[in-house]
């Protein structure tokens, strides 16, 4: 809006009044004709004068003069409306325009406001109440190069001797809760790819640390809720694809499942409620264990490191391989889902008490980790070959996991080849021209592809489903392939004669593009600074515990008990890196603020009025 006061004959104010535009209007029963009622609130009288219509836009440009005699100015926003009930009222603003300047002009943005007189027939307490905890983090974020240092600490973390002196599990250890910095770790490590390296190896640190089995990651630590994280985030998708058709199912029939005798009701059946509850959990179990394919690949590889570590510092004990994975995938992942499914996004709504109470009935009885692997006996051709023959071709025996695809001369031997399950960039039929031979398809890795026959066309394409699923998860999987093979010095579906030249068909299967993640580096950098610099005190007690133990041989004084130093020497050193690094953002952040403050103009678009009087916001 734009204003100007001026005084005319006999001492009368003359207040002219111009409506230039709207912005972002709500859109009420999918449409929005505006219009702008503009009020002066006389002593004696009020006077309206309205603007016209605009048809179909939430952005109205108005840009229409008016002239009033001042007093408090008052703008009112409508939506014309074709129902019965009239026009809905869309905000207010009102102005006191006693605070302002006369003989000037003014511009400025303002928030509309709830109606003044609006319905007050409602007494407070006939309101009810509404608890609330509400969480407001403000992050500046600055151009990539500012954040250069720190993540670039951040992302060596893997790579540090010990883990412990990194700069991200640093960060675990001084923040208050571990999940505060989990949150951010895990979303920029995923973002850089390292996340599978960063786990692997806080978690074999952990594992080092433990000395019973059967409490491996039973503890809130910062291993444990990283990997609740990346679960989170990685395996929305497939928590959704796995459990969502049951739990709907349960929600919709309402089986009783109750099988406590005290709490049974008068018209129920033990034996009837523990046969239905006993068919849910044989079908969520079932679909648990065969969903092992459509695992993000990310999870996987976590998994298997876990497995490796655990069975590495127990070997007397076989089944910790499985426990340290179990705790994770049925009871942090599974479990919580089905007890909850609200908060997984299963469900709309948090379900009613019966179906509450089967759900928790279902949580308690999935404690086992199921395994899935598939082996059977194809032929392969030779990787990597410029000429073809049929020498080339060799029957072998194929086995998938998880983790990689390999294959050997006859079953229990050696493998001969190990391709990992994230180096698969596509798996696709493969022409029958290519080499006169049916039921073949080709396995497409970064700098070769193996084309394999099945036995049968059935087979061949439960290979290229299960292939793509165990690997839809892969970050550089392709979006376009070659139908047939690069023999004789050329492609033979495309005639391109580049080896390396781009595929000419679009690639079947993969992950929905809707489902990628939508990771900003650069905030999560910044929400990374946020935390070192809100507990800097405490970083700076950890550089005391870090000399202390360099300078004293004896018992470990009580307040730095709370810090896991292994190497103070090395963690030494990072904590004097964080710290630089922190304060020199620190200094940027304070140069921005001083910056916005001196150039800072009230009323303009990025500081909007608040409306109530003149200089709010």
């Amino acid at each position: 809006v734009v204003f100007c006061i001026f005084e005319a004959k006999q001492k009368m104010v003359v207040f002219l009044f111009r409506v230039l535009e709207c912005q972002g209007l709500p859109i009420v029963n999918g449409q929005c004709d505006p219009y702008a009622t503009v009020t002066l609130a006389g002593p004696y009288r009020s006077e309206v004068k309205k603007t016209k219509v605009k048809k179909k836009t939430n952005n109205p440009q108005f840009d229409e003069v008016f002239y009033f005699e001042v007093s408090i100015l008052e703008i009112d926003l409508w939506n014309a409306s074709n129902l019965k009930f009239g026009d809905e009222f869309l905000g207010e603003l009102r102005l006191p325009l006693k605070f302002l300047r006369q003989s000037s002009c003014y511009e400025a943005w303002y928030f509309l406001q709830p109606r003044v007189n609006g319905n007050k027939t409602l007494k407070p307490d006939d309101l009810g109440s509404l608890r609330l905890n509400v969480v407001y983090t403000e992050d500046h974020v600055f151009l990539p190069e500012h954040y250069n240092p720190l993540r670039d600490l951040l992302l060596k973390s893997a790579d540090v001797e010990p883990v412990s002196a990194s700069t991200a599990h640093t960060l675990g250890e001084v923040c208050r809760e571990k999940q505060e910095a989990a949150i951010p770790l895990v979303r920029l490590f995923l973002h850089y790819g390292k996340i599978v390296p960063f786990i692997s190896a806080i978690a074999n640190a952990e594992i080092k640390r433990t000395q019973d089995p059967n409490t491996i990651f039973r503890g809130n630590s910062l291993t444990s809720k990283c990997i609740d994280e990346t679960m989170k985030l990685a395996g929305k998708h497939y928590l959704q694809v796995t459990l969502k058709p049951i739990i709907d199912e349960i929600c919709q029939l309402h089986k009783p499942c109750e099988i406590d005798p005290v709490k049974l009701k008068d018209a129920e059946n033990l034996e009837n409620n523990r046969e239905n509850l006993r068919q849910y959990v044989d079908r969520i179990f079932t679909v648990i264990t065969k969903s092992g394919v459509r695992c993000p690949t990310v999870m996987c590889d976590i998994f298997f490191s876990l497995r490796e570590s655990a069975a590495i510092r127990f070997q007397d004990d076989p089944d910790v391989r499985y426990t340290a994975v179990s705790s994770f995938i049925f009871l942090r992942f599974f479990a919580p889902a089905i007890l909850s499914p609200n908060l997984f996004h299963l469900t709309p709504h948090h379900p009613d008490p019966q179906t509450s109470r089967t759900l928790t009935l279902i949580s308690k009885t999935i404690q086992t980790l199921g395994s899935l692997s598939k082996s059977k006996f194809m032929i392969k051709r030779a990787q990597g070959r410029k000429k073809f023959g049929m020498k080339n071709f060799k029957k072998r025996w194929f086995r998938l996991s998880n983790h990689e695809f390999t294959y050997q001369k006859s079953k229990g031997d050696h493998p001969l080849c190990s391709i990992p399950i994230e180096n698969i960039l596509a798996v696709e039929k493969l022409e029958e021209e290519s080499f006169k031979m049916k039921n073949m398809f080709q396995v497409i890795q970064p700098e070769r592809v193996l084309y394999i026959q099945a036995n049968n066309c059935v087979e061949a394409r439960d290979w290229i489903d299960i292939l793509t699923k165990v690997s839809q998860c892969n970050k550089k999987r392709l979006t376009v392939y070659h139908p047939s093979a690069y023999l004789n010095g050329h492609w033979l579906c495309c005639k391109s004669i580049a080896d390396n030249a781009p595929g000419c068909t679009p690639c079947t299967g993969g992950l929905p593009a809707n489902i990628q993640l939508d990771i900003d580096g650069d905030r999560e950098t910044e929400r990374i600074y946020s935390l070192f610099n809100l507990y800097m005190t405490k970083l700076e007690k950890m550089q005391e515990a870090c000399g202390s133990k360099s300078v004293y041989d004896g018992p470990e004084q009580e307040e730095y008990s709370t810090f896991v130093i292994d190497d103070p020497q090395e963690t030494y050193k990072t904590l004097k890196q964080i710290i630089t690094n922190v304060k020199t953002l620190e200094q940027e952040h304070a140069q921005y603020k001083r910056d916005k403050f001196n150039k800072t103009k009230y009323g303009s678009q990025g500081k909007t009025d608040g409306g109530m009087e003149w200089g709010g916001s």
